[in-house]
């Protein structure tokens, strides 16, 4: 009898002791315990504790399969049908008597049914990655618990749970499931019983903000509820802050993207950055006071846009930060860096030894591109082309600053100093940016959009460290 769930541990050492005593697949009956059974068995287990050790293999010797045909046992073993235990010791005693490339041949009856159990473990797996969501459920010795629950189709928990160690590994998690459970306490990660579905906090500051930059990002035009109850599931959405606003979304949708249409129809056909950048240059500004007063002067080039939020700070500084764009708090107050975004930045700033004002603050556009939602103005990213309009400026801006060295926040600051798109999260460190030495970092904005603490956490401490590097090489 194997154990409930997916039992590789235990499928492998009965395979290697039948195979050893030349059992043939008509003559086994493959039994999996009940959940209770198996809890019975292994008695109980604490999530944040450490994980028991599997059970050792049956004294037999190992089996040599093909690679593809391991992989396939690996995956099939996770789905929930009863037959696959019977099924995969078919394949095995084929491929064992010769037939080694018959995973290679999904024309076969056996491998075709296999393949398709196994792309249903996977979808589910990958299910599971996207749509878990932890929430915060107190703390211990410094150590903040999340927890979270999901209903999984098929015994995929020891599949999928390596995923959340590596990308959470600096807090206790448990995931609860009605297949079973798994959490995690820095240190191992331990299996438990099938649970029932337990209370679960309710949202923070951070799961609003998150639902706002879901609504942002929202496209009504592309808009497909049958695609999305087929991606989404509804079996996920109590588990889904963003599901309490799809429906909301989906019915405004239609008159979303007819005011998109309007506005599209209603503003002008064409306009020429190369022309808007030869005029602007025409009229050479000879220090940064009459480059702010043509800055200001000039009519936003991008949607939404109210006024220009001219960049701040000393001339000839140590650095000059550059950011995307101004935000809405920016655009109101008429400095740079004041909102959400620019508080985490200065925190950060104050942890690598330096102030605002010793540093020059500036943004890559100078207008605030938004879409009115309500009574909110939601942030929208400006496009390759609004960059480059606004790219004389900011050279002309940085050439009258003179800073020893430019720190890019975000790709987009760094597309609008170098003119190329740059993988910030790979390429991060010093750069030549236009014609100043740079260094390119993460916007603060960023942070704010990430989905988990650690996350977050790990990310700020990389801010902080690109900020104190680039204050050294400045130096």
């Amino acid at each position: 009898m194997l154990r409930y769930g997916a039992d590789h541990a235990g499928f492998r050492a009965a395979v290697r002791a039948l195979v050893a005593q030349g059992v043939s697949p008509d003559r086994v009956v493959w039994r999996m315990a009940a959940a209770a059974e198996s809890t019975a068995e292994a008695g109980s287990v604490d999530l944040f504790g450490t994980a028991a050790p599997a059970a050792a293999p049956a004294d037999a010797p190992p089996l040599s399969l093909p690679r593809a045909v391991a992989n396939l046992v690996d995956l099939v073993l996770c789905h929930r049908d009863p037959t696959r235990f019977a099924l995969l010791y078919t394949l095995i005693s084929r491929v064992l008597h010769g037939e080694r490339q018959l995973a290679d041949n999904p024309a076969d009856p056996l491998v075709h049914r296999l393949g398709h159990m196994a792309k249903a473990v996977r979808r589910d797996i990958h299910k599971m990655h996207a749509f878990v969501r932890f929430k915060v459920r107190g703390s211990e010795n410094g150590r903040e618990r999340y927890l979270a629950w999901f209903e999984p189709e098929h015994f995929i928990l020891e599949a999928a749970a390596p995923f959340f160690r590596t990308r959470f590994p600096a807090m206790d998690w448990a995931i609860l499931t009605p297949l079973g459970t798994v959490g995690w306490n820095g240190d191992a990660l331990a299996f438990g019983p099938p649970a029932s579905r337990p209370p679960l906090p309710e949202g923070d500051g951070f799961e609003e903000g998150w639902l706002a930059y879901y609504a942002s990002a929202f496209n009504p035009a592309r808009a497909n509820p049958a695609m999305m109850r087929n991606e989404m599931p509804r079996k996920y959405w109590p588990n889904l802050p963003e599901a309490r606003i799809i429906p909301a979304l989906l019915e405004t949708a239609p008159a979303r993207v007819a005011e998109m249409l309007a506005r599209e129809a209603a503003a002008p056909r064409k306009r020429d950055p190369e022309r808007a950048v030869a005029a602007m240059a025409r009229q050479a500004p000879a220090n940064l006071e009459e480059l702010n007063a043509v800055i200001a002067s000039t009519p936003p080039f991008v949607a939404g846009g109210t006024c220009a939020v001219l960049g701040e700070g000393p001339l000839n500084p140590r650095l000059a930060l550059v950011g995307e764009q101004p935000g809405d708090q920016e655009d109101e107050a008429g400095r740079p860096f004041v909102g959400p975004a620019g508080q985490l930045l200065m925190k950060a700033l104050g942890e690598a030894g330096l102030t605002r004002e010793a540093v020059y603050l500036t943004n890559a556009v100078k207008h605030f591109k938004f879409v009115q939602r309500g009574k909110r103005r939601l942030h929208q990213k400006p496009t390759a082309g609004e960059v480059k309009h606004y790219r004389w400026w900011l050279e002309k801006e940085l050439d009258f600053v003179r800073p020893r060295l430019v720190v890019a926040l975000g790709g987009t600051a760094a597309l609008a100093l170098t003119g190329k798109a740059l993988a910030v999260t790979r390429e991060r460190g010093p750069h030549r940016l236009g014609a100043h030495d740079g260094y390119v970092t993460f916007h603060p904005s960023y942070l704010l959009r990430l989905p988990d603490e650690a996350a977050r956490r790990e990310a700020y401490a990389a801010l902080v460290a690109d900020l104190a590097t680039a204050k050294a090489l400045a130096a």
